[in-house]
């Protein structure tokens, strides 16, 4: 569905971001784009969505360069942005001013999360809460059922309640031929939901593996001091060490925010 392939990419006057990066990702799963400030993950999901263009390399989106912007690559993708703005019409007149560019979308679907998210389709969009907002704009996302669905940062501005919402509705409202990228910091919030983790740091993918894949070579356990000597990886916790350490090959539960803290300190699995 997408293949990146030696992409470089830089902003006017500003040292390259993208430096012969490459990755490609496969339809039927929820990816993790990890990295820390700066890395370059929100850049990234404006490349692959044409809003940003490369310098030079090759980035095809379902058989499509993105930077042309063609209709037919355009109704097959959505991106939640961390930052966003709705004018002042209601859910209902949205709905009319906006569906039509999405020929899969699934009115039955989107009433339902409107429902599960408590929200009234009169509702002028501009009188609402900015996790109101938050929660109408996933609802559209996942009702437009998209190929490449682009989520970035989707759980700030959400309460403690409306995020187990979000982690249950987006786990039942996904097709097989769909693509979803989570970029986040909350990994917490999605944990239980990403198959694939990303890591980017210095313009490269340092890390991109499954759940399975990880699950199987490490484990992570908490202990004492004594057993952090021997870790790949620990971190201090209020009464003891967290750590990751080699699996005997039996599935094991990920910690991704260990994990990344391992990859990006130089760790390897």
């Amino acid at each position: 569905m997408i293949q990146i392939k030696d992409l470089n990419f830089a902003y006017p006057r500003q040292q390259a971001l993208f430096n012969s990066l490459s990755v490609n990702l496969e339809a039927g799963s929820i990816t993790g784009l990890l990295g820390k400030n700066g890395a370059g993950k929100t850049s990234l999901l404006k490349l692959l969505t044409g809003l940003l263009h490369p310098v030079s390399g090759e980035l095809s989106v379902m058989d499509h360069q993105p930077r042309k912007r063609d209709v037919s690559m355009l109704n097959d993708v959505f991106m939640v942005p961390e930052e966003f703005y709705f004018p002042s019409i209601t859910i209902r007149d949205y709905l009319k001013a906006y569906t039509p560019f999405y020929p899969r979308f699934d009115f039955e679907l989107f009433d339902r999360i409107l429902i599960e998210f408590e929200l009234e389709s009169n509702r002028n969009l501009q009188r609402l809460s900015h996790g109101q907002k938050k929660k109408f704009l996933i609802a559209f996302a996942l009702s437009s059922k998209c190929r490449f669905l682009v989520l970035d940062e989707p759980t700030n501005g959400l309460d403690i309640p409306s995020k187990a919402l979000f982690r249950k509705i987006l786990a039942g409202s996904l097709d097989e031929d769909q693509l979803v990228i989570i970029s986040t910091h909350q990994v917490k919030d999605v944990e239980n939901l990403i198959d694939k983790i990303i890591i980017l740091d210095n313009g490269e993918v340092i890390f991109h593996q499954t759940i399975l894949e990880i699950s199987l070579k490490v484990a992570f356990v908490s202990g004492t001091s004594a057993d952090a000597s021997g870790a790949i990886y620990s971190e201090p916790v209020p009464g003891g060490y967290r750590m990751m350490i080699p699996n005997g090959h039996e599935e094991s539960e990920v910690d991704i925010e260990l994990l990344f803290n391992a990859i990006t300190n130089g760790h390897k699995i």
